[in-house]
C-alpha cells in the first residue's frame, strides 16, 4: 500500500469517522432519521376502528397504536363486519408490528374467501403501513422495490337499462382521463321483457342472489341473448373500440347461458368476462374460456395465494383478479402477482374501497411485475380523495395514481372529512376497545400432546 494513503487511513482512524463529516452534511443525514420510533423497541398497544359508509361502500377503517406514538392505517373489505378485525386485537397486543409476515401467519386461520378475509387483511395493510413509518421508508420499497411510478385504473361504471344513459356514462369516464372502462351485463336489464329468461316458476330474487349460478335454473333465451349483446354493441359502438371496455355481474345463470352469450359478445372485443360463475369451479371455468374467444377472469373472492396458482396452472382463466382486502393483503398478494406470472396470467386488482386501502392496493401493484390495472369504483364520489392528507391531489389523474414515496402507505387522515361520513349505525371514531383485548380460547391447529415429562 503506497505510504500515503496508508498516512491517510491512520489520520481518518485516529479522527474518527465523524471527522470527514462537515457539520452540514451531518445535519442533513440526521435530518432524514425517523427520530420518533426505536423499530425494535415498537410494540402493539390498541386497536381503534371507525366505519365509513357511501364511498362507496361501507369501510370500516383500522387504526393500530403503538408505545411510540406512531400508528397504522388498515381497512376492513367494504361490506365485512369491524368485528372481523377487533376479533384479532388480543393476539396483536404487545407485539411488534414490523414483524409482519410473522403477525400474518398468527392470525391467517380467522381469514377465510371473500369479505370473512377482511379482518387480517386489513390487519396486514396497518402493519405494513407502521413498519414503514418505523423504518421511514415506503411499503413498496419494503417489498423489493417498484416497476413502475403510475399504477393504471379501469372506472367501473353504474349500470342502466338506458343504453343511450350508459354509453353516455362511460364516455364521460373516457373524457375524464380514464384508459380503461367497465360495465354490468346482467339479466336484470331484460329479466322484465317476457321470452328473454327461463327459469323456476316462483323464484325470488334472493333465492337467485342466494345461489350459486349453475344450481339455479336460470338460463338465457335467445331473445335475451340477442338483447344482452345488442346492448354492449351500441355502448361499444358509441365509445369506440380503442380503449378496453371490460363486463361483469352477468347474473346467476348456468354454464351453457355464460357460454353462448360470451360468443355473442366477441365482436366487441371486450378486455374480458369477469366473474360468470364461482371461481371455485376451475373445471367450469375453463369450459368457458376454451370456447370463447373473450379473456375471462375471476378470483375477488379467494382467500391466501393457493387457489389463485390452482387457477392460473389449469388456465382456466385468462386473468386473475385479487382484491388485497380478500386475498391475504400486501404480502400475499405480491407473491400471488408473482406466482401467476410463471404460468403466463396476469393479474388485476379488484379494489371498492377509501384511500387507505387504495394505497395499499397501489404499493403492491406498484412492486409486482406481472400487474395489469386496478379496480376505481369511486369515480362519484366527491369527498373521495379529500379523506386523507399526505399525497399530492388530486390522487386520480387522468386514470393513474401515481405511488406515494412517503413512509408507510403514504398518507394520513383528513379527520374533519372522515367524521363526516362516519356511519350512524357504528358511532364513534377510534375509540378505545377494551372489550377486545381477551378473550378465553385455544387457537392451536394442531392436537394437544400432553405436558412435558418432568424429571
Amino acid at each position: 500500500m503506497p505510504a500515503n494513503r496508508r498516512q491517510l487511513l491512520r489520520t481518518l482512524a485516529g479522527a474518527g469517522a465523524a471527522a470527514i463529516w462537515a457539520d452540514s452534511d451531518l445535519e442533513a443525514y440526521q435530518g432524514q432519521v425517523n427520530t420518533n420510533s426505536k423499530p425494535s423497541d415498537l410494540k402493539i398497544t390498541d386497536m381503534r376502528i371507525a366505519v365509513v359508509q357511501g364511498a362507496p361502500m361501507t369501510c370500516p377503517l383500522i387504526r393500530i397504536d403503538t408505545n411510540q406514538g406512531i400508528y397504522g392505517l388498515g381497512e376492513v373489505r367494504d361490506g365485512a363486519s369491524r368485528n372481523y378485525a377487533l376479533m384479532l386485537k388480543r393476539l396483536l397486543l404487545g407485539e411488534n408490528p414490523c414483524n409482519v409476515d410473522k403477525l400474518f401467519r398468527k392470525i391467517k386461520q380467522f381469514g377465510f374467501h371473500a369479505r370473512q378475509a377482511g379482518g387480517v387483511c386489513g390487519v396486514e395493510m396497518a402493519l405494513w403501513d407502521l413498519a414503514g413509518k418505523a423504518y421511514n421508508v415506503p411499503v413498496y420499497q419494503m417489498l423489493g422495490g417498484k416497476f413502475r411510478d403510475r399504477i393504471r385504473l379501469y372506472a367501473d361504471t353504474d349500470s342502466s337499462p338506458d343504453t343511450n344513459v350508459m354509453a353516455q356514462r362511460v364516455k364521460e369516464r373516457r373524457d375524464r382521463g380514464f384508459t380503461w372502462l367497465k360495465m354490468d351485463v346482467g339479466v336484470g336489464l331484460i329479466s322484465k321483457i317476457p321470452g328473454t329468461l327461463t327459469q323456476p316458476i316462483g323464484l325470488t330474487p334472493r333465492e337467485a342472489f342466494m345461489t350459486p349460478h349453475m344450481f339455479t335454473g336460470m338460463e338465457l333465451t335467445p331473445k335475451g341473448v340477442e338483447m344482452l349483446a345488442e346492448y354492449v354493441g351500441r355502448v361499444r359502438e358509441s365509445l369506440g373500440y380503442d380503449v378496453p371496455l371490460a363486463a361483469d355481474h352477468f347474473g346467476h345463470i348456468g354454464l351453457n347461458s355464460c357460454i353462448r352469450l360470451g360468443k355473442a359478445l366477441e365482436k366487441y372485443n371486450l378486455a374480458w368476462l369477469e366473474d360468470m360463475i364461482p371461481w371455485q369451479n376451475t373445471e367450469l371455468w375453463k369450459k368457458i374460456t376454451d370456447a370463447v374467444d373473450i379473456p375471462t377472469l375471476t378470483g375477488e373472492d379467494i382467500f391466501l395465494k393457493e387457489p389463485f396458482i390452482e387457477l392460473a396452472k389449469a388456465h382456466a382463466v385468462d386473468i386473475l383478479h385479487p382484491d388485497l382486502a380478500s386475498s391475504g393483503g400486501i404480502l400475499e398478494t405480491k407473491k400471488i402477482g408473482d406466482a401467476i406470472a410463471e404460468y403466463g396470467v396476469p393479474m388485476a386488482m379488484h379494489f371498492a374501497g377509501t384511500p387507505v386501502s387504495a394505497m395499499a392496493n397501489v404499493h403492491c401493484a406498484a412492486a409486482t411485475e406481472g400487474f395489469l390495472v386496478m379496480e376505481f369504483h369511486s369515480a362519484d364520489v366527491p369527498w373521495w380523495e379529500d379523506m386523507v392528507n399526505g399525497i399530492p391531489k388530486p390522487i386520480v389523474d387522468k386514470g393513474f395514481i401515481t405511488v406515494p414515496n412517503a413512509p408507510g402507505l403514504g398518507v394520513t387522515l383528513n379527520d374533519e372529512v372522515v367524521k363526516k361520513h362516519i356511519h350512524p349505525e357504528f358511532p364513534g371514531y377510534f375509540l378505545p376497545t377494551p372489550e377486545w383485548d381477551k378473550d378465553r380460547t385455544n387457537d392451536r391447529l394442531f392436537s394437544f400432546a400432553g405436558a412435558p415429562a418432568r424429571g
